[in-house]
């Protein structure tokens, strides 16, 4: 006997898995982050390799907690960097077939891999971010570099996931992430995009201005749109009231009134997931989710406050991850943003971008669940 699926997840009419190679694609840019561990990265005299991205992270949890199957369509250059950045992929368990590779000139003038040094931040020293990523592979990547079509159509993809890190890399990233969401939809994938407004992406090429002209021109292929609080200003430019200039504090109704104003502007939005962070400190915050769907309205997911963090990078990552697979496993929306909302909660416990959680630890805390020790 089969179940009626609630009627939010019906609407995003999910191809079958039996049809597709992949329950979920990324495409996005992969790159080196080099961790000072509890240092600092101006006195650090030894760094941690992981790898990380946005846009990959999120595709990356779907495979490493939650078992489903998945691919990155990105570009890297073919030096020994770009083959630990594979290293790293592979270990992740995502298809590496989308990997485009680009001949290397020895030194970098015309193409080069991304490195992100990153530090953690500890109490009033927040965390800082310092990225080398001009003219690497993935922000030259192409529309016609990917058969889209073998993808999508060929090999078959479920959930196609992008965001505007990718699309902020260059007019060429852009341009190939409407070529993507585009093909995908031709196809019956459902996408979703990743707002994830950085201003030092912006500022050289336009800042928020461009952003927005870029991100508007995106919405409307857009079947599921996440973002925090800023990514929803900053990106689409909508308006909240209750928020400090910082964006530091926000009134939850507040923020449900742009999630609704987002929806009325965007009607092709089938459903919208964003995280709420309240920064104490850079090791405690207050930690929470929303959700939007057309059926539902909005829906919250459990609120933590004084959450202690031991690393913040990719914890929205993970609450991307969270939420698409609670969707993807047909469970309603206000299931899967407590999915997303633990995932994210529990992936910031570790260091690096990426998960290292389990669907068994996310389901318990989703579902109530305490850190006593389980023996």
């Amino acid at each position: 006997m089969t179940h009626a699926l609630p009627p939010e997840v019906a609407a995003l009419d999910l191809r079958p898995a039996s049809e597709c190679r992949y329950d979920a694609v990324s495409l996005g840019e992969v790159m080196l982050r080099l961790d000072p561990g509890e240092g600092r990265i101006r006195t650090a005299r030894s760094f941690r390799a992981w790898e990380g991205g946005g846009e990959y992270n999120v595709t990356r949890g779907l495979r490493r907690a939650f078992g489903l199957r998945g691919a990155i369509v990105t570009a890297l250059a073919d030096n020994e960097v770009g083959r630990l950045v594979e290293d790293f992929i592979l270990t992740g368990g995502l298809d590496t077939e989308f990997v485009q590779w680009v001949d290397y000139d020895g030194i970098g003038r015309s193409v080069r891999n991304g490195l992100n040094f990153t530090e953690r931040g500890f109490g009033v020293r927040g965390a800082v971010g310092v990225s080398d990523r001009g003219l690497t592979a993935a922000s030259q990547l192409r529309p016609d570099d990917v058969d889209w079509d073998r993808l999508f159509g060929e090999l078959g993809v479920r959930w196609l996931h992008t965001g505007g890190i990718f699309a902020a890399l260059s007019e060429v990233s852009a341009e190939t992430v409407l070529t993507a969401v585009t093909k995908a939809k031709e196809y019956g994938t459902v996408v979703s995009y990743d707002l994830n407004y950085r201003p030092s992406l912006w500022k050289a090429i336009g800042g928020q201005a461009k952003a927005q002209e870029v991100n508007r021109a995106i919405a409307p292929h857009i079947d599921v749109m996440i973002g925090n609080e800023e990514d929803f200003t900053a990106s689409l430019g909508f308006a909240v009231e209750g928020v400090d200039e910082n964006l530091a504090e926000l009134e939850t109704d507040s923020f449900k009134a742009m999630i609704e104003t987002a929806a009325a502007a965007f009607p092709n939005f089938k459903a919208i997931g964003t995280t709420m962070r309240t920064v104490r400190s850079a090791t405690i915050n207050d930690w929470g989710a929303l959700a939007w769907s057309p059926a539902t309205g909005v829906v919250e997911a459990t609120h933590r406050p004084g959450l202690e963090i031991l690393d913040r990078v990719g914890g929205g990552d993970s609450f991307a991850s969270g939420l698409i697979y609670g969707l993807l496993d047909g469970q309603p929306l206000a299931t899967a943003v407590e999915y997303g909302a633990a995932h994210g909660a529990l992936a910031m416990t570790t260091p690096g971008d990426t998960t290292m959680v389990t669907k068994a630890e996310v389901l318990k805390l989703a579902g109530g669940g305490s850190a006593r020790v389980d023996r």
